[in-house]
């Protein structure tokens, strides 16, 4: 397999059939997980930027010769996503010095919630999916991650902030 296919499908996770993209952003987090312990909430913002970064261009060359602008096995950009979409759960075991999984709730929110906004597309991830561009690739799903994130912070707040849980 070519370097760039391996990123684009995120290590094979995107050729597991059915539903890639849920495949993919299972995939993503205990890597989520790894980069938080290893170095925090910053480490896994700047691993996210690099891998969105990464992700535009092996879409561009896994595209290139294609006439699908998004075909399905490419998953880079839900690893981003998710990754987006737990920002708010790195971000407040990180205030608390507490281990991330203590989160539990977040993780889950995330993960549903992302694969919501990814599949539902409302709003400006549509329009975002709808560029037909390697860039629209990964920022539909940047976005997708960014509304889930909204969501998690709510969901942290309430299930790990007023309900103490």
């Amino acid at each position: 397999m070519q370097p760039t296919r391996l990123i684009a499908t995120f290590f094979g996770a995107g050729l597991i059939r059915p539903a890639p993209g849920t495949w993919g952003s299972l995939a993503a987090l205990p890597f989520a997980w790894l980069l938080h312990v290893m170095g925090g909430f910053w480490l896994l913002a700047v691993a996210t930027l690099v891998v969105f970064l990464i992700g535009w261009w092996v879409t561009k060359v896994e595209t290139a010769q294609t006439d699908d602008p998004d075909p399905s096995e490419i998953v880079i950009d839900e690893v981003a996503g998710m990754w987006v979409a737990l920002w708010p759960v790195s971000i407040a075991a990180s205030l608390q010095s507490l281990p991330v999984m203590d989160f539990w709730v977040g993780w889950i929110v995330a993960f549903f919630a992302f694969r919501a906004f990814d599949i539902w597309k409302p709003g400006p991830i549509g329009l975002a999916d709808q560029m037909h561009t390697p860039l629209g690739v990964m920022l539909d799903d940047i976005l997708a991650g960014a509304l889930a994130a909204m969501v998690v912070a709510v969901a942290v707040l309430v299930f790990h902030g007023m309900l103490a849980l």
